[in-house]
């Protein structure tokens, strides 16, 4: 009876291998459709509060779903189009720019002469060699990139539709779910959607407000260093906080390399650095703690996995995605009771969990005795 026991059991997790290969192949395969209603249900969350407030003045669904939709679409249209404005108006100094960076790498390159011995030939060869397989791959790169094209336009008509009947048809949606469950008791399926979308709707209103801090505090320290442009760069800078952990780090490249090319000292530079490092150590430990706080209660470490996992399976897009969709999973975990260990896995440690004696902690608490190995008996 054991041995049959064990085999329904290797069956069992073999299927549920199976399975979830199966589905992670499906989301991949699918990911055309699924990624901009991704993207559609954390807007459609986001505008629900403004469609209420159309609603309240009388205000028909329809009239205010198709208000909320469009208020939105201007807002990011708004923000795109002064992103490009400003790569425009700074690609129009190209000129000025590149020859002050050829400057930097002559500079760079006698450096390098002086302290190790390299002759500027070498360096020279070794970066044209780079050159050349770059542009080598260019037809590649700028084949994707006109291949992403159609993908990119779709995804503007599609997201703003796709929010619009999100948005019209909430109850019929929600509702669904009573349908798809019957099982399941209908009050604990409202409250598992009522959480997720206070889950998903803190998460979207804390992000949309640390970035906004974190914008101005960038905008500040690259005005008192005397940054041209400061305003876009603080700002895209604290768009790339949409990429968790990384984002500030990589919006600070930008505008540290502009510093190089537009002021006397590689001083200018270096200050960037700083500030953009203070700026990221005041989001991570004060600003995003205090105002997002733990309404969206994920460990680092599982937070790291959702990004590696998402950029794997939908590439930039899964980056955007990752925290929301785990987020989303931890309060589905929790309320499945074969799955609560899973949402505990993925949430954030206890106090308990971080003491010195954290361990024997744990053992009391689930009522272990610990026998020592020296035969003295278990500890109390």
């Amino acid at each position: 009876m054991l041995k049959i026991y064990q085999n329904q059991k290797s069956v069992g997790l073999a299927a549920s291998l199976i399975c979830l290969v199966l589905i992670i192949a499906l989301l991949y395969t699918l990911q055309s459709v699924l990624v901009p209603l991704m993207f559609s249900i954390l807007l459609a969350i986001s505008l629900f509060p403004v469609t209420r407030f159309f609603e309240k003045y009388k205000i028909n669904r329809v009239t205010a779903s198709l208000l909320s939709v469009i208020i939105a679409v201007v807002l990011i249209g708004s923000l795109v189009w002064f992103i490009i404005h400003q790569v425009l108006v700074i690609g129009a100094n190209g000129e000025d720019l590149q020859v002050r960076f050829i400057s930097i790498l002559n500079t760079i390159q006698q450096w390098v002469t002086i302290r190790f011995g390299i002759e500027q030939g070498q360096i020279t060869q070794q970066i044209t060699n780079f050159t050349n397989k770059v542009v080598s791959n260019a037809g590649v790169i700028v084949g994707a990139a006109f291949g992403s094209v159609g993908s990119i336009l779709a995804g503007v008509v599609i997201v703003p539709l796709f929010t619009f009947f999100l948005l019209y048809y909430r109850d019929f949606f929600r509702e669904f779910f009573f349908h798809a469950f019957t099982s399941t008791s209908k009050e604990l399926i409202s409250q598992v959607l009522d959480k997720i979308y206070y889950v998903v709707q803190s998460y979207l209103v804390g992000l949309v407000t640390v970035m906004g801090i974190v914008a101005i505090l960038n905008t500040v320290g690259l005005l008192l260093l005397g940054i041209p442009y400061a305003w876009f760069f603080g700002i895209l800078a604290s768009l790339l906080m949409l990429l968790p952990y990384i984002g500030i780090a990589i919006g600070s490249v930008l505008p540290a390399l502009f510093a190089l090319a537009t002021r006397d000292s590689a001083w200018y530079a270096l200050g960037v650095v700083v500030w953009f490092q203070i700026v990221q150590f005041l989001e991570g430990n004060f600003l995003t703690p205090n105002i997002v706080g733990g309404k969206v209660s994920i460990n680092p470490l599982m937070a790291l996995i959702g990004l590696l996992l998402g950029g794997m399976l939908f590439g930039l897009a899964g980056l955007i995605l990752a925290i929301p969709i785990t987020a989303v999973l931890k309060v589905v975990f929790d309320a499945i009771p074969s799955m609560k260990a899973f949402g505990f896995l993925i949430g954030e440690p206890e106090q308990y969990h971080l003491k010195r004696f954290s361990g024997k902690i744990i053992l009391k608490r689930w009522k272990i005795n610990q026998v020592q190995t020296s035969g003295e008996g278990p500890v109390t």
